[in-house]
């Protein structure tokens, strides 16, 4: 693994904890949630304030969420937003937590000048034993405070100025404003400088866990869907009835393609569809090159295909599948069918536009393991499993390639491959799609008649008798 953190694919863009002032903040607040104490004099923090030098020093990758439910957070400064989430047990928990800073970073950012902020994500579930439990899970709330309660003595002395401006005794309650000013002098002026935090609840929609080997939980769907590996029968007293097995491949297809979550690359009209088959091939014969134990590293897309040509015979279906469709694409002719069972089927896929694109994504990701470089950015636990189960040939191959294709400029590499999600991009793309949507006829169902100046005629009705004479 150290190969990817040299090349900062694992454990990149940590924020760094290194000065006594941070540390001991750090402790303090490790202290009140956990009650341990770390002896490291510097380390490495993500969003959360999870450490990974403290979690190897604890022996405990849970040591800041124990059951794995309710996950707790310590926060030095608003710059961790910038992090990524380590040891993520549901794909909501990053959005969630970039919400709740982004929307109270003025706060936060006064609080952390001084303090530690340690945070809880809150639910009704404390322990998740059974598969049922997943569904109680449907608000998210932020518990936050700071060592010195500065968050709960804000609240505290807002309450005591209320009755100090509304209770006609007030001016006269000497114990109200000896209260008020203690408590100011830690919290500072809360009307003009509040700390209280805005947002705090958010709703839990659709989501992944990695509870239960791993299950992807529609609710919010046409369907409500559970796709999971677990046998069904593990999950008979689930509420949902639509269990399916991730080696289901026809089901997974109807599912995605009823609730219009997915589409195939080449009706995206936001993306390069032959380049990105293009790149699956490769990745798929680097696969087949490295079970072979050639070295694959550093070669160029021709080299590769002239090394996957010596092992033509023994190359997968998938490689045979998507290399039909780029023909098709490139060439015209017949047009290939991948149906659901063709192991090709879901590389032809990406997710479409809407609020779980990135869950769709994962899911897609964990179809097509062989696409290394979707499987890196949607999924990277599955991503880390999968690299320590690689030969050192096919390691050097992605380390090389994503370090020199996605690390150098991440966002490029997400565009091309995901297309661009900013509202300027979607609505050029909706006014696209409009102009390219065929023309609505203006009488309904009723045919279009057009003469030799192409003006629409109004279609004529034909007249009958109605009862008390004349025509209707």
């Amino acid at each position: 693994m150290m190969r990817l953190v040299e090349r900062g694919l694992m454990y990149g863009n940590l924020f760094e904890v290194a000065t006594p002032v941070l540390v001991e903040r750090y402790n303090e607040a490790l202290e009140r949630l956990t009650g341990r104490r770390t002896l490291l004099d510097s380390f490495h923090i993500d969003l959360s304030g999870f450490a990974p030098e403290i979690a190897e020093e604890f022996e405990d990758d849970r040591y800041l969420n124990p059951h794995g439910c309710n996950r707790q957070f310590i926060l030095l400064s608003v710059e961790q937003k910038r992090s990524p989430l380590l040891k993520m047990n549901f794909s909501t928990s990053r959005s969630i937590l970039k919400r709740f800073i982004h929307e109270n970073e003025a706060a936060l950012f006064a609080l952390t000048s001084r303090d530690a902020v340690f945070v809880e994500l809150m639910n009704s579930v404390y322990r998740i034993s059974k598969t049922k439990h997943l569904l109680d899970i449907r608000k998210i709330r932020i518990d936050a405070d700071t060592i010195d309660r500065t968050i709960a003595k804000a609240d505290e002395l807002s309450e005591l100025v209320e009755r100090f401006q509304v209770e006609p005794d007030g001016w006269w309650d000497d114990e109200l404003a000896s209260k008020m000013i203690e408590l100011a002098q830690s919290t500072g002026d809360v009307k003009r400088y509040p700390v209280k935090l805005d947002k705090n609840e958010f709703q839990q929609g659709n989501f992944h866990t990695n509870h239960f080997n791993g299950a992807y939980i529609f609710r919010d769907t046409k369907r409500p869907s559970v796709i999971c590996k677990q046998p069904q029968d593990d999950f008979s007293d689930f509420p949902i009835e639509n269990v399916l097995d991730m080696s289901n491949r026809s089901s997974i297809a109807m599912f995605l393609e009823e609730n219009q979550l997915a589409e195939p690359l080449i009706d995206a009209k936001d993306i390069d569809a032959e380049e990105i088959i293009q790149q699956r091939l490769d990745f798929i014969m680097a696969e087949q090159l490295a079970a072979e134990d050639i070295k694959a590293d550093k070669l160029s897309r021709h080299e590769l295909r002239s090394l996957a040509l010596r092992t033509k015979e023994s190359l997968p279906e998938e490689f045979d599948g998507l290399n039909d469709l780029l023909r098709w694409l490139e060439q015209g002719g017949r047009k290939p069918k991948l149906t659901p069972e063709h192991p090709a089927y879901f590389y032809s896929l990406r997710a479409k536009f809407h609020p779980d694109r990135d869950l769709v994504n994962m899911l897609l990701a964990e179809l097509m393991p062989q696409d290394i470089l979707q499987l890196f950015i949607c999924h990277k636990e599955a991503f880390y499993a999968a690299y320590s189960k690689w030969n050192e040939t096919k390691r050097t191959y992605v380390a090389e390639f994503l370090a020199e294709e996605y690390v150098t400029d991440k966002a490029k590499a997400r565009r091309a491959l995901f297309g661009d999600d900013s509202p300027a991009a979607l609505k050029e793309l909706h006014d696209k799609r409009q102009r390219e949507a065929p023309p609505k006829q203006p009488w309904g169902k009723y045919p279009v008649k057009r003469d030799d100046k192409s003006r629409v005629k109004k279609p004529t009705r034909k007249k009958t008798k109605g009862p008390w004479g004349g025509t209707l």
